[in-house]
């Protein structure tokens, strides 16, 4: 397994997946990004492995002599806005009402949530028991249509909870991966009931827009590097 490296670099790649105690089988995702090129003969390369488990390692590794990275036409790699949306306590409120009316229930909250990701063009990725996965174009439409699926699913008796972050990510086949859309799992992840919770970088892409935010403080991402400063949203 070289996972796009060339030969003469291997060895410092092997070297660091025994220092951070990875193996070959533990590894889903490896991406090696240039810094700011397409093509990158010698120098220094982002090197980026996603776990199986989740886990997320990131470092820099200089290429030996000759190495070059061809990214091709972007890679089949996008910036957009990556939105999440779960029932919080799902389990517990199937347990209370029962298999029959949680189905029910969430037949009905699922129809809620594809309403209006229809309404704001978004672009549903992913869809599992009672989670979402979409993008979209901009970080505003995710906003108001996470928003709008809150209030939506309210009148069901439902609590849910958003994360939001904006970013560049891979798309494999219909599927989307990437670092990007790891944050914005882990974003969701910290949202409480009812709860619209962005990372800094959408927010910082709305400035000048109407929406308000409260500062949540820095959080620690699973799997992500270093800490990052959430915001709560509000229209």
């Amino acid at each position: 397994m070289t996972y796009g490296l060339r030969p003469e670099n291997w060895p410092a790649f092997q070297a660091e997946l025994d220092a951070r105690r990875i193996t070959p089988g533990e590894i889903e995702r490896v991406e090696l990004r240039p810094e700011g090129t397409w093509s990158m003969p010698l120098g220094t390369i982002n090197v980026t492995v996603t776990l199986r488990s989740g886990r997320v390692e990131s470092w820099t590794q200089n290429q030996a002599d000759g190495d070059t990275l061809d990214w091709g036409p972007a890679a089949n790699r996008i910036v957009a806005t990556v939105l999440f949306i779960d029932i919080v306590s799902a389990t517990e409120t199937a347990g209370a009402l029962g298999d029959q009316r949680w189905l029910e229930v969430l037949q009905r909250y699922r129809a809620s949530v594809r309403r209006e990701l229809a309404r704001y063009r978004g672009h549903e990725v992913e869809a599992s028991g009672d989670g979402f996965l979409a993008t979209f174009d901009g970080p505003t439409r995710a906003m108001r249509c996470a928003f709008a699926v809150r209030d939506a699913v309210g009148l069901l008796g439902i609590d849910v909870r958003a994360g939001l972050h904006s970013g560049e990510y891979e798309v494999i086949e219909d599927k989307i991966g990437g670092i990007a859309v790891h944050i914005g799992a882990r974003v969701a992840a910290s949202a409480t009931a009812g709860e619209v919770l962005v990372s800094s970088t959408v927010k910082d892409l709305v400035i000048g827009s109407t929406f308000r935010f409260t500062d949540r403080g820095l959080h620690v991402l699973k799997g992500v590097p270093g800490e990052w400063q959430l915001y709560a949203a509000a229209p």
